[in-house]
C-alpha cells in the first residue's frame, strides 16, 4: 500500500501536515511555493498539508470579475486553476504537493483521483457524493432533495510538481458563498457536512482522509501505468 511512501523514485517519504490553529491564506501560497521548489529539486519530501483559512475569496485563473457579487472579505488572487471560491473556518483545506512526474504525467487523472479520495472519505461519515460531468468538484443531495456542492477542486502544476487541492464544507458559515458565484455555477447551492446533521470535527476528518489516502495514491499509481480509474 502507498499511504506514506515516496513516489517511484522519490527520496522522502510524504510528510502528513495538520494545521489547528488557521492558517492566513496568502502564507499558505508562500509556503506551497517554497515546497513546490524544494519537491522539484528533490530537497524535500512530498506534502499533504490539512488546515483552515480566516475568511477569504480566492480568484483562480478562469475568473471572472461580476461573478464576485460582494467583496466583504479579502481577495486573494490564487493561481491555481478555476473561478472564484470561498475559504473560512469549518472548511477543510487539503493542499497537495505531489511530484507527478514520479506519479503518471497526467492532470486529469490527478483531478479524478481527489475527486475519488474525497468521495470514498465521506462515505465513511454515511454521506453519499458524486462527480457531476462538466462540473468539477464534490455533488450531494441537499436537505430539500437539490443537488449541491460539498467539496471543491482547483489545482495547478508546475514542473510536473503539484499545489492547491480541495476543499469540504464541515461546518462553515454558508450565508459567506453569497458574496461570489461559487466556481461559476450559478444554478446549484453549496452545502456542508452541518447542514446535513452531521457534527465532524476537523481532527475526524483529517484521520478519515489518511485512512482513504491509500487508495488516493495507489490511483496515481494506476495513472503512471496509464491505467487512470
Amino acid at each position: 500500500m502507498a499511504s506514506i511512501a515516496p513516489a517511484a523514485n522519490g527520496a522522502f517519504p510524504i510528510e502528513w501536515r495538520r494545521e489547528v490553529a488557521e492558517v492566513p491564506y496568502a502564507r499558505a501560497l508562500l509556503e506551497m511555493d517554497a515546497r513546490n521548489a524544494a519537491v522539484f529539486a528533490g530537497t524535500a519530501a512530498e506534502l499533504v498539508w490539512l488546515l483552515e483559512h480566516p475568511p477569504v475569496y480566492t480568484a483562480g485563473t478562469s475568473a471572472d470579475p461580476a461573478e464576485l457579487v460582494d467583496p466583504r472579505f479579502e481577495v486573494v488572487e490564487a493561481g491555481r486553476g478555476g473561478r472564484y471560491t470561498y475559504h473560512g473556518p469549518g472548511q477543510r483545506v487539503g493542499y497537495l504537493v505531489l511530484n507527478l512526474a514520479e506519479r503518471g504525467k497526467d492532470v486529469r487523472c490527478f483531478v479524478h483521483a481527489i475527486e475519488g479520495w474525497v468521495i470514498a472519505t465521506l462515505a465513511r461519515f454515511g454521506v453519499e457524493s458524486w462527480r457531476a460531468e462538466g462540473r468539477v468538484g464534490i455533488w450531494t443531495r441537499d436537505i430539500d432533495g437539490s443537488e449541491a456542492k460539498i467539496g471543491a477542486i482547483g489545482v495547478r502544476v508546475r514542473r510536473w510538481v503539484t499545489m492547491h487541492g480541495f476543499s469540504v464544507n464541515l461546518d462553515p458559515d454558508l450565508a459567506h458563498f453569497g458574496g461570489i458565484v461559487p466556481c461559476g455555477i450559478a444554478e446549484y447551492g453549496v452545502t456542508s457536512l452541518a447542514r446535513l446533521g452531521l457534527s465532524v470535527s476537523a481532527e475526524q476528518w483529517d484521520a478519515a482522509l489518511k485512512a482513504t489516502s491509500d487508495d488516493f495514491l495507489d490511483a496515481l499509481d494506476a495513472a503512471a501505468k496509464r491505467a487512470c480509474r
